[in-house]
């Protein structure tokens, strides 16, 4: 018997103001606001989903805590150049551009207004013999 499934997970970060966290996933990222109520909300875009809550902890990004744990979320995407240039149009503020990471990975990074990371990529795909 195979074991049961497992969907995506999604991260939850604390975040100063939830709307204005709205408004930079929703224009800069593309995302839909699928939830909200004034200190908590969800956003999706196809199956990528990130819960942001305000409350009396302030944001506490993994970068502000240790330098060397840079992402706060890693998000799959099959496509990052193409993802890379919706973005670069929609005026999102890439922390690191495209590129070939030295961990194998294809990607790059945009930093929320709160200070959290996100990697956006894939594995690399490998060079023809």
């Amino acid at each position: 018997m195979a074991p049961p499934a497992v969907g995506p997970m999604c991260p939850f970060f604390i975040v100063s103001d939830v709307a204005k966290a709205l408004v930079f996933y929703t224009q800069k990222l593309g995302f839909e606001t699928t939830f909200r109520q004034p200190f908590f909300a969800i956003v999706q875009r196809d199956g990528a989903m990130l819960f942001v809550k305000s409350g009396n902890a302030p944001p506490l990004p993994n970068p502000g805590r240790d330098p060397q744990m840079r992402w706060d979320a890693y998000c799959y995407t099959p496509d990052p150049d193409a993802l890379a240039a919706e973005y670069a149009a929609r005026g999102a503020p890439f922390s690191n551009p495209l590129k070939d990471t030295t961990d194998g990975l294809r990607g790059f990074e945009i930093t929320d207004p709160d200070g959290y990371v996100l990697f956006f990529g894939r594995p690399k795909e490998p060079r023809p013999s």
